[in-house]
């Protein structure tokens, strides 16, 4: 009987404190998932996000908005972007949502190749993506260098799960299940012009939003024709990917964020402070091209290559697949 009993205190303890450890585990899984170690308060944010945006402040340029345009875009909130964020943006701004009928990333590409006759060559499959891409179903592959896959996977732990924004894929079992292709154009009222079209994109296998950005056509001061303008909201600020068109004799179009200076094509890290005035940091070293291009009969396809230092540490595959009609 004494045994039995001290059998059953011996066990209810170590269970006990099995329990305990599983708990004290968990919890530090969910602190390091989600980020939130050291919150400063809604208007600074995580201190991760802080720290970022105080480097940018330290090493960009201090603007005033209005002088500057093309680097205008959404702005985000200091806990999660995610991918409703474009419905409250637009609710904030006016904008009429437009989620029904035929939707394209480039309503006009016209207006992309206006005063450049090169762009004329490029297949009418790559334009028809660009103006009709809601028709379109998305599939994606991912090849990391070896090197730098530990560094995507801090950069995940630490900002893209817990801010759901730029999950780039870390392996191909990430993307086995697919990826949802969400189209939202958002209207001016007064002009019923689209002014901006969301792109985004969410992983199927993980639930990780890879990409919530907006999509237009930007004049900048480094280059004399129309760029493609991307914009991925960030905590009290943004991303943007500037990227300038070219073509190849095979009809493909090539967009390049490749640029020496401020004011060309490139990557932007910028920072708002509420008051027109805003922080944009010039990233040279951080580099990227996208080649889009026809591929078997109802796809297009798709090769973007991202180098740091000239070093290729990222290749993504994409294959764009028009819906049969129903």
């Amino acid at each position: 009987m004494q045994f039995n009993l001290a059998l059953c205190k011996l066990w209810t303890t170590r269970t006990g404190r099995a329990k305990a450890i599983m708990g004290h585990r968990k919890r530090a899984n969910s602190l390091c998932h989600t980020g939130t170690v050291i919150w400063l308060g809604n208007r600074r944010g995580n201190l991760s996000d802080w720290v970022t945006q105080r480097w940018v402040c330290a090493t960009g340029r201090r603007v005033s908005l209005a002088a500057n345009p093309w680097l205008d875009g959404p702005v985000g909130g200091t806990r999660e972007i995610g991918k409703h964020f474009f419905e409250t943006y637009a609710a904030e701004r006016n904008l009429q949502p437009v989620r029904e009928g035929v939707r394209g990333l480039i309503p006009d590409f016209q207006r992309l190749k206006d005063g450049d006759h090169r762009l004329k060559t490029i297949a009418d499959e790559v334009k028809q993506f660009y103006e009709q891409t809601s028709e379109y179903d998305l599939d994606v592959w991912s090849e990391w260098h070896g090197l730098f896959k530990p560094l995507g996977r801090a950069l995940s732990l630490i900002f893209s799960r817990r801010l759901q924004q730029l999950n780039v894929p870390l392996s191909s079992l990430d993307s086995a299940k697919g990826m949802t292709s969400n189209v939202d154009q958002m209207r001016d009222p007064t002009s019923n012009k689209v002014v901006q079209t969301a792109w985004i994109r969410e992983l199927l296998a993980t639930e990780n939003v890879v990409y919530a950005g907006s999509y237009s056509l930007c004049t900048i001061p480094g280059q004399p024709n129309c760029c493609i303008k991307v914009v991925f909201p960030l905590p009290n600020g943004n991303a943007i990917v500037l990227m300038k068109a070219e073509t190849n004799a095979d009809g493909a179009l090539l967009l390049k964020s490749v640029g020496t200076k401020y004011g060309d094509a490139g990557f932007y890290f910028v920072v708002h402070d509420g008051s027109g005035t805003i922080w944009a940091k010039y990233v040279r070293s951080f580099q990227e091209e996208i080649r889009v291009y026809p591929g078997e009969q109802d796809v297009v396809r798709a090769d973007h290559t991202l180098w740091f230092w000239g070093i290729r540490f990222l290749r993504l595959h994409y294959r764009m697949r028009r819906q049969a009609a129903t």
